[in-house]
């Protein structure tokens, strides 16, 4: 697949500046921002001189071209529909102090506003009930709405610099690593990243590409992300594009390195790529030959422009040259060769077994890997850190750890290689989160015997707790000086269940109320609960906890089959990893067991509680009114009415 035009433009472009608009309502126009505060907006169609403005002027260098002076730098710019009553599209340039609407067409200012929280990305678009469109202006810490007349029509406060964003509702990116969804003004959902985000585009429905400063590319469909990759290059800008025809956008990429890829929205596989000699400044679309057919426009920042037809259908999606067939044969034969080795591998240490039964390279049958997380405070060698303990049961060595976790390691894996003189069934990782967010730690290690040449190779899953740089502390501090109280409609035992899946604690914590110590602030985190109707609390939590326990006892039995069938067909793999499930719920009963237990040992001692009330209130009369009153405040906690027994016990009747 080759361009079906190429332009050479003599204007340097500034990466993700870059817009095609149609001034006049009928020719597109690729419009970006240069140096020196200039707009530069190229106009094949059209060669007529327009009149110069203090604004607009024709370039010395190339016909075609209008520069637009802005005279300061540009952060921001986009073209589209905005006001009614404009002849075409509206161009919208935004820089740290002000936003310019500008009608190419007829070299006039729309608007001009200041614009005090800068401007940083910049969307036009419908916004829920607003019938017109507006100018979506996202700045350091706000989001602001202009329509076509600069009244400012939505507000809303952010959280950090606003990077990129997208209508489809509200999709804002900013530079504290979250993607945030909103309706309206309202906060609906929250995505946490490890990186800045740089750009964001709709795609089709529910679904959305992003990418970040670290060089990842990804798409999510709501919030569940389907794929991402990382390159050691930067993503300069993404659109949606359906460049294979198949009905389906493809997520399209320009890089830091000149390259572009096209990659199916599913899968993230690359269906087609090509390079600029310069870095890619932006990637938009539009019908640029005037022929009824959009193409795919790529910009490199030394002015380069290429523009590419969606493929013929008679391609089926196949948008490489033809050395694809012979790479994908050179990638079978690649994995052929791997298969082979890896068998004889196997054969070799079948035949060390059987011959000199040594065990070289064979490792015993029960070996596991058992893998541990916990907290660990400041010393005089080592900074705070949670410590990740990889070991083994036997006698057996680990020579070597890697571990994947997104947003933790520099490259985002970390490798762990014990000399010689250290090998050991046990290996500890520091690991130091940067931020408060939950990240799974892909961990493979080789396992072998201290003589193998050979090794095993364990995969396992942990997860690292959002709160995992907090140390429980038996302490009794001063009371904090800043405190929050609220309200929440949660038991505690709720909220005990979230201490323990949020927090690496040493041992489940049994109550709401604990003290926290930071490894990173070094400040202390409280936990106080108080709670009324203690005893219907407790009674939702046992009915909860034994049903939980029931539904997950009928899963380990479905597991238990699955893994006894996996092993009759001799599917080693599912059958180890059904067992590994198998362990993993079998902890979790334990947990929820001890949970339980405790929650039953609580409820008995509140009910004891009430009945003691209820003892005491009986004996404060005699004969048949202490009979009623005890009568009257059984018939009232059938009820669950609870301010009519506090009424029977003060005054003896539920009667005011």
């Amino acid at each position: 697949m080759v361009p079906i035009f190429t332009l050479k433009l003599n204007h340097k472009i500034n990466p993700r500046m870059v817009a095609v608009g149609k001034f006049d309502g009928v020719h597109p126009c690729l419009t970006a921002a240069t140096q020196a505060g200039k707009v530069f907006i190229h106009n094949p169609h059209d060669r007529g001189q327009r009149p110069a403005t203090h604004r607009l002027s024709q370039s010395t260098q190339d016909s075609d071209i209008s520069l637009l002076n802005i005279n300061q730098a540009v952060t921001c710019l986009t073209a589209g529909t905005l006001g009614p009553n404009t002849t075409g599209d509206t161009l919208l340039v935004g820089s740290q102090t002000n936003l310019l609407a500008y009608d190419v067409h007829d070299n006039t200012d729309v608007f001009y506003r200041d614009v005090t929280d800068g401007a940083n990305a910049i969307v036009l678009g419908k916004l829920g009930d607003i019938s017109s469109p507006l100018a979506i202006i996202g700045g350091n810490c706000a989001l602001q709405g202009f329509d076509y007349e600069g009244n400012d029509h939505f507000w809303t406060v952010r959280f950090d610099a606003n990077t990129s964003h997208r209508i489809t509702s509200l999709l804002v990116g900013s530079e504290d690593f979250d993607i945030r969804v909103f309706k309206e003004d309202q906060l609906v959902s929250e995505l946490n990243e490890n990186e800045t985000v740089t750009s964001l585009c709709h795609m089709h429905g529910s679904r959305f590409g992003y990418a970040l400063a670290n060089g990842t590319v990804g798409v999510y469909d709501r919030t569940a992300r389907y794929w991402r990759i990382k390159s050691k290059n930067h993503a300069m800008s993404i659109h949606a594009f359906d460049l294979n025809a198949d009905g389906v956008v493809e997520l399209i990429t320009g890089w830091s390195n000149g390259k572009i890829d096209a990659r199916s929205d599913r899968t993230g596989e690359v269906i087609f790529k090509d390079n600029f000699s310069s870095s890619v400044a932006g990637v938009v679309e539009g019908d640029y030959r005037l022929d009824g057919q959009v193409q795919l426009i790529c910009t490199s920042i030394e002015g380069e422009v290429r523009g590419y037809l969606p493929a013929s259908k008679d391609l089926k999606g196949n948008l490489m040259d033809s050395n694809a067939e012979q790479d994908r044969i050179r990638e079978l034969s690649q994995r052929r060769q791997n298969l082979l080795l890896e068998l004889r591998n196997y054969e070799e240490n079948a035949k060390g077994v059987s011959q000199t039964n040594s065990g070289m390279g064979v490792i015993p049958a029960n070996t596991q890997l058992q893998t541990t997380l916990s907290v660990r405070a400041a010393t005089e060698a080592q900074k705070a850190h949670v410590e990740l303990s990889i070991s083994t049961p036997n006698e057996t060595i680990i020579r070597a750890v890697l571990i994947f976790a997104e947003g933790i390691f520099e490259g985002e894996s970390h490798v762990v290689h014990p000399s010689v003189q250290n090998l050991s069934g046990c290996v500890r990782v520091p690991i130091i989160p940067p931020k408060d967010i939950p990240v799974d730690l892909h961990i493979k290690a080789f396992v072998g015997g201290r003589t193998s040449t050979q090794f095993h190779v364990f995969e396992i899953t942990r997860q690292l707790p959002r709160f995992s740089m907090y140390e429980v502390t038996e302490d009794s501090p001063a009371a904090p000086a800043g405190t929050v109280s609220f309200s929440i409609n949660e038991r505690p035992q709720r909220v005990v269940m979230w201490l323990n899946q949020n927090f690496l604690l040493p041992e489940v914590v049994e109550s709401p109320n604990v003290t926290f110590h930071s490894l990173r602030g070094g400040g202390l985190m409280s936990f106080h609960m108080a709670s009324n109707g203690q005893v219907d609390e407790f009674h939702s939590v046992h009915q909860k906890l034994t049903a939980d326990m029931a539904d997950h006892s009928n899963y380990i039995r479905n597991m238990l089959v699955q893994a006894e069938d996996a092993r009759l067909m001799a599917d080693m793999k599912t059958m180890k990893k059904r067992y590994r499930e198998l362990f993993d719920l079998n902890r979790d009963l334990i947990n929820e067991y001890t949970i339980r237990s405790n929650n039953h040992n609580a409820l008995l001692a509140r009910l004891k509680s009430v009945n003691q009330a209820i003892q005491r209130a009986g004996r404060l009369r005699v004969g048949k009114p202490k009979n009623q009153v005890i009568a009257a405040c059984r018939d009232a906690i059938k009820s669950n009415n609870i301010n009519a027994l506090f009424r029977i016990m003060r005054a003896g009747t539920a009667s005011s």
